[in-house]
């Protein structure tokens, strides 16, 4: 991620021109925490930190949140409570309406061939509809492509629930910055296995053969999230977990 400033703004400030995307390519995706009002300004609506990706033409604002509101492109973990005759119903998160979930929004599916899914199960699914006069709407494969790009049902493993700020943090740029969550890579280099999926809903998903590998990734990652650990303190965390598994 290309990033210049990353200002702290509050709810109804002015941001600058020099601190928009301009991309002519790509059309500018306004993330949590800004709101566009016609006919061209974009303004903050909570208080925290503006992060812009100029590669990506999208800005939004970081903060720390406890309740998660749905925004289009969001990756999220949903849980299925019940079937309609066209919709699944799936629940985000305790405060928020539930989503639902096409029967034929998955890769490949008809009518005889889509998942069934039954209450309790997982997904990997992508926001596709978020506004404040309808429930939002989930998809598991791309419009574009007709493929699942690795969303579709999460079988098996555990969930973690972490804060909202730090599942943002995971989802972001690989590159080294300040702030970057280094604990997946690092227990990596450990030999451990294991397969994650982030939700910007503040819910990862852990799978993998062995169990306590699972635990211990979830909780590595617990740890980091409630202690706000640095990349050093991070090592030393995996380094003892991984001396705890043996």
């Amino acid at each position: 991620m290309t990033t210049t400033e990353r200002p702290i703004v509050l709810p109804g400030d002015t941001i600058p021109p020099h601190l928009i995307p301009s991309s002519t390519t790509k059309p500018l995706r306004l993330g949590p925490g800004l709101r566009h009002v016609p006919p061209s300004d974009i303004v903050p609506v909570v208080a925290g930190q503006l992060i812009t990706n100029h590669q990506k033409n999208s800005m939004w604002v970081e903060y720390n949140n406890n309740r998660y509101l749905p925004t289009p492109g969001d990756l999220i973990i949903a849980q299925i409570t019940r079937s309609g005759p066209d919709f699944y119903y799936c629940l985000l998160s305790p405060y928020t309406p539930h989503a639902t979930l096409p029967h034929l929004s998955f890769e490949s599916a008809t009518k005889k061939t889509r998942p069934q899914l039954l209450p309790g199960s997982l997904v990997y699914a992508r926001v596709i509809l978020a506004n404040k006069h309808m429930d939002p709407e989930i998809e598991c494969v791309s419009q574009s492509t007709g493929k699942s790009d690795g969303l579709g049902e999460l079988k098996g493993g555990m969930v973690f629930d972490v804060s909202l700020q730090f599942a943002r943090r995971l989802l972001m740029s690989r590159s080294r910055e300040e702030g970057k969550v280094e604990v997946l890579e690092l227990l990596g280099e450990e030999g451990l296995a294991f397969e994650i999926a982030v939700g910007r809903n503040g819910k990862i998903w852990v799978g993998g053969e062995d169990v306590k590998v699972v635990v211990a990734v979830g909780r590595a990652l617990r740890e980091t999230d409630e202690a706000g650990l640095g990349v050093e303190e991070q090592r030393r965390l995996v380094r003892r977990l991984v001396k705890g598994m043996k």
